[in-house]
């Protein structure tokens, strides 16, 4: 069995949601990546007393914890304090973490003020892990049956921390089992639809399976125990892929990361050495920031309203593409149309109907589709859609 792993976040900013701990996310992701069982995530403001009760709690309980914040020079990071009272550990002055400090304000030509020689003070017996990318250096030690390690708030200082300090240590500590995590990536499609797509397929009881949707993606996981024969994932990953279709854009997790629409279609564009002109309707530039300096898209216009005369909004939409590739000279045109006035583009209780025509050589590629919500997330579907269009015409030329 792996072992349990839980994450303490320490800060009263974190506890009252004026910041978003990300630290927790990335933390716990690089510990299920390792092989731990990350059983709970926890915040604690600034108050002594409840910092030493989770450090006593945790200590009976978890066989790691990965701690970050309150290693600060105020009087509010109290992390320190906290194991020290939590675990009868005298504080002891560490030379070296206080040469490493006041360096990093020298390099700056900056005097170091005397309250960050409180860093300096580390529990005894600690081991401290050095911060080369800021001033307060983490620690780790023994507290119960638990392996604590303690890093600094700021995400960039934690990371750097973790990738070139902890992450070693951490598997030289303890027997790890990293599980196979797949993620299977769509696009167009809905959660409750991809669940009904796959719910044909007998997927083992051993074999966890998740859902997450985002505003760009949705995506499926599985999570194969450390164990799983290798040709079984690849077999029912090409099962539940198949299943759902050309939705899926990527897959993650049988080799190269293949990351985000944008970054894919990036990939797909630069190698095929093509080119890419974009009209946009309700995207409203959308496009064009998604794809921000990005070689291979020549030109992107905004129509606020196209007229379409007596056409219909696919044969306007592939007169406009014609003209646009005349003019540019671009291998394919994305031409996004609407059906609906600019104030239901706006309105969240009305939807849209999108047209979108991609031309390539002498071919048509076209779909529609409806996008619903707020304006803001209007534009950003719309975009991604009409980017999909050119996504599944690279990937599936028979389309």
């Amino acid at each position: 069995m792996n072992p349990t792993l839980e994450i303490f976040s320490q800060g009263e900013e974190v506890v009252t949601g004026q910041v978003v701990d990300s630290n927790a996310a990335w933390l716990a992701q690089e510990a299920v990546q390792l092989g731990f069982t990350v059983t709970r995530h926890t915040s604690v403001g600034d108050k002594l007393a409840d910092l030493v009760a989770l450090l006593r709690e945790i200590s009976e309980r978890a066989d790691c914890c990965l701690c970050t914040g309150g290693l600060g020079p105020t009087t509010d990071d109290l992390t320190t304090e906290a194991v020290v009272q939590a675990f009868g550990l005298p504080l002891e002055f560490d030379e070296t973490a206080f040469v490493q400090i006041k360096q990093f304000f020298d390099c700056r030509n900056r005097a170091m003020p005397d309250s960050n020689r409180k860093q300096a003070m580390l529990p005894q017996g600690a081991l401290r892990l050095d911060n080369e990318w800021g001033t307060a250096p983490g620690f780790a030690l023994q507290g119960g049956r638990c392996w604590f390690v303690f890093m600094p708030g700021v995400p960039s200082e934690m990371r750097n921390m973790y990738l070139e300090k902890v992450q070693a240590m951490l598997q030289q500590r303890f027997v790890l089992q990293p599980q196979t995590l797949i993620t299977i990536k769509t696009i167009g499609i809905g959660e409750s639809d991809l669940q009904q797509r796959i719910k044909p397929i007998a997927i083992p009881d051993v074999v966890q399976l998740g859902f997450r949707a985002s505003l760009a993606e949705v995506q499926t996981k599985l999570l194969f125990p450390h164990d799983y024969p290798s040709a079984a994932i690849d077999d029912l990953v090409k099962s539940i892929a198949g299943k759902i279709g050309d939705a899926v854009f990527a897959i993650d997790g049988l080799g190269a990361a293949n990351g985000d629409l944008i970054s894919l279609l990036d990939q797909l564009m630069t190698d095929g050495k093509h080119s890419l002109a974009v009209v946009e309707t309700v995207s409203q530039g959308m496009i064009a920031s998604y794809c921000t300096a990005l070689p291979w898209l020549l030109e992107a216009r905004y129509h606020q309203s196209p007229d379409i005369s007596n056409d219909t909004f696919t044969l306007a939409a592939k007169k406009i593409a014609i003209e646009v590739r005349a003019k540019t000279g671009a291998d394919f045109v994305l031409v996004q149309l609407h059906d609906g006035d600019l104030k239901a583009i706006q309105d969240k209780d009305s939807a849209i109907v999108l047209y979108n025509v991609l031309l390539t050589g002498h071919q048509f590629h076209q779909t529609t589709c409806t996008v619903a919500g707020p304006g803001k997330r209007k534009q950003h579907q719309a975009a991604l859609l009409a980017l999909d269009l050119l996504r599944r015409f690279l990937q599936h030329k028979d389309l």
